[in-house]
Formats: structure tokens, C-alpha cells, sequence
């Protein structure tokens, strides 16, 4: 019987491997993208656009110095993420603030609450990317979002939580310009 490895010698060309030779950064997979709407306020908008010019100039520093590069994760990393902001920018939906007055809440406002005790606190409706509910910047989807939305100053909502229902009076209602 006659081995293969005479006639080919024992080791493989690499030429003919897909191993990694370190040379290009792996390609992480895509951040996840939520099958919700995407919208988002002039802010969030703004901020999206602000995002993905630093992305692509951290994508471009990277890549220029990528011979210096002991590690090609952190461009790996800033591809991944300048390529969830592209998607976010490409698929989002301008929800400009309502002309006038308007004492409704809809996707934007800034509303005040007050719950049963009285004491108060101020949510701004977002989009997803603008969310931060530390900062009390709840997406349009949430459930106290949409809870509040198309009620009116004076309006009682009822905002279901896990420990129960919590009804909550609007007080005022703002938006930004």
C-alpha cells in the first residue's frame, strides 16, 4: 500500500489552509438589531450620525496602523460596531417633535409623572439607541412608554410592572426643539 505523505511529503502547503495567519482581523459576528421600528428623535439622530464618524475614523486609525498591531481585536471590534451603526443610520425613521403646543404624549415628549404617593419624576420617550433608563430615556416600545403614549396632561395611566400596576397622573408634557 502506498501513503499518501511519499508522494506529498508531510506537511501542506499554506497556501492551501484556511488557518488564520493573523494578518486581517476576525470578523466578529453582528451586534444584534431588534425587530422593533427604528425611531428616533433629531437628537438620537444627531447622535447616531456623531457616533458613526468617530467609528469610522477609529476604523481608519486602526487599519492604518495595523501593521503595529499586536492584537487586531480592538479593529475587529470597531468593524463590528461601526457596521451596527451604519444598519441603525440606514433603517432609521425621523420622528420630528409636533409643531405648537401640545399637551399629548407622543414618541419625544418629555413627560412628568406623579405616582401614588405623589412623588414626581420625568421620562423622555426615545428611540432605541437613545434609551438609557438611569438617565429615565425609555424606548417608545417600554412598557411605561407605552403606557404613557397619546395620554394628556390630567390623564391617569395605569403602567404594569412585575410587583403590579402602578397608576400614574400626568402632570406636564414637553418637547424638545
Amino acid at each position: 500500500m502506498i501513503r499518501l505523505k511519499r508522494w506529498y511529503g508531510d506537511t501542506m502547503n499554506k497556501a492551501f489552509t484556511k488557518e488564520d495567519d493573523g494578518s486581517t482581523p476576525e470578523r466578529l459576528p453582528d451586534l444584534p438589531i431588534s425587530g422593533h421600528p427604528n425611531h428616533v428623535t433629531p437628537q438620537g439622530l444627531a447622535a447616531l450620525k456623531a457616533r458613526h464618524a468617530s467609528l469610522e475614523a477609529e476604523v481608519n486609525r486602526l487599519r492604518e496602523g495595523r501593521e503595529f498591531l499586536d492584537d487586531l481585536h480592538p479593529l475587529a471590534v470597531a468593524e463590528r460596531d461601526l457596521r451596527y451603526v451604519e444598519t441603525r443610520l440606514n433603517t432609521a425613521i425621523l420622528v420630528p417633535p409636533p409643531e405648537g403646543p401640545c399637551d399629548q404624549v407622543l414618541f419625544g415628549a418629555t413627560v412628568t409623572v406623579a405616582d401614588e404617593d405623589g412623588r414626581e419624576t420625568s421620562y423622555t420617550i426615545v428611540g432605541e439607541d437613545e434609551s438609557d433608563p438611569a438617565q429615565r430615556l425609555i424606548a417608545g416600545f417600554s412598557p411605561l412608554a407605552r403606557a404613557l403614549i397619546e395620554a394628556r396632561v390630567g390623564d391617569i395611566v395605569e403602567w404594569p410592572k412585575p410587583t403590579g400596576v402602578v397608576e400614574l397622573e400626568v402632570l406636564r408634557v414637553s418637547y424638545r426643539a
